[in-house]
C-alpha cells in the first residue's frame, strides 16, 4: 500500500457562469459513483464555481466535506507575449512559438526563458509548489531536494478537485518534469482522473510516479462520451479556442 493523489478536473464547464453543463453534471454524477467507493483521507478543491460544483456530488454522496485552497484557482500565470503584443496565459503559447526554446525543456531553468518574462509566472508557480507541499507536510511528506521524506509513509488517498493547467503544474512539481511539456503535450479533459503513487526504494524517501493520466473510464463504463472542452480543434477552424461551443460561431 502507498499514498495516492488524484488530481481530478472539474466536470464539462460552462465558463460563462463558472458552473457546470448538463453534460458537466451528467459527468460529475458518474465521477462521484467512482470516487465514493474509496478510503479518502482528505478531499480539497479550488474556489472555483466548476471545481466546487463537481466536488459537491462526491462530498454529498459520501457526507463528506473538502478544504477550498486558493492556490488550487486555476493556473493564472501570465508572461508578455512579444510576438502578439499582449499578456498571455504562459501555458497558451502555439507549439511554432514554444518548441525551440531549449530551457522549457529544462526541469531546473524553465522559469528561466526569455518566452516566460514580463509578468508573474514564478511567483504563481511558487505558490502552487508551497501549497502542494505545505498540504503534503501534513501528511508526513516534506520536500527534500527532488524526493519527499517520510518517516511513516501511509496507504492515504488525497483527492484534489480543480483545473487543467494546475493540475499540469502539480504533476510537474511532484514528477520533477517542466510543466510546458505536459500542458502541451498532454490533455487532462473534463471530470478526468489522474492518479499518482508513492514508491520509497529508500528507506524514508519517496518519489512520486503517475499511474494514469486523465482517465476517463468512469465516463466510458456508463457510455458517456468524453467532452473536448480544453481541447482546440483538430482541423483548422480559423477559432483559436478551447471552448467548444466557439468553434461553430460565425467568424
Amino acid at each position: 500500500m502507498t499514498m495516492k493523489i488524484l488530481i481530478v478536473r472539474h466536470a464539462e464547464p460552462d465558463y460563462a457562469i463558472d458552473s457546470l453543463t448538463e453534460k458537466g453534471r451528467r459527468e460529475a454524477e458518474l465521477l462521484s459513483e467512482r470516487l465514493c467507493r474509496l478510503d479518502v483521507k482528505a478531499f480539497y478543491v479550488s474556489p472555483l464555481g466548476r471545481a466546487q460544483d463537481t466536488a459537491a456530488y462526491t462530498l454529498r454522496r459520501m457526507n463528506r466535506t473538502a478544504r477550498t485552497l486558493p492556490w488550487l484557482h486555476e493556473f493564472r500565470g501570465h508572461c508578455y507575449d512579444e510576438m502578439a503584443g499582449r499578456d498571455r496565459i504562459c501555458w497558451d503559447y502555439r507549439p511554432r512559438q514554444w518548441q525551440p526554446h531549449a530551457l522549457l525543456y529544462d526541469p531546473d531553468r524553465w522559469l528561466d526563458d526569455p518566452l516566460l518574462q514580463g509578468g508573474n509566472v514564478r511567483e504563481i508557480w511558487q505558490e502552487t509548489v508551497d501549497g502542494l507541499d505545505a498540504i503534503l507536510a501534513e501528511h508526513g511528506f516534506h520536500r527534500d531536494g527532488p524526493v519527499y521524506r517520510c518517516e511513516n509513509n501511509q496507504p492515504d488517498t488525497l483527492v484534489f478537485f480543480c483545473h487543467f493547467g494546475v493540475g499540469a503544474a502539480m504533476v510537474a512539481h511532484l514528477c520533477n518534469i517542466p510543466p510546458m511539456l505536459l500542458w502541451q503535450g498532454f490533455c487532462m479533459q473534463p471530470s478526468s482522473v489522474t492518479t499518482l503513487v508513492t514508491e520509497e526504494r529508500v528507506k524514508g524517501e519517496a518519489v512520486f510516479r503517475c499511474m494514469s493520466l486523465g482517465d476517463l473510464s468512469h465516463l466510458y463504463a456508463a457510455g458517456e462520451r468524453h467532452s473536448t472542452a480544453g481541447l482546440y480543434p483538430e482541423c483548422y477552424t480559423g477559432r483559436d479556442s478551447t471552448n467548444p461551443p466557439e468553434w461553430d460561431e460565425k467568424k
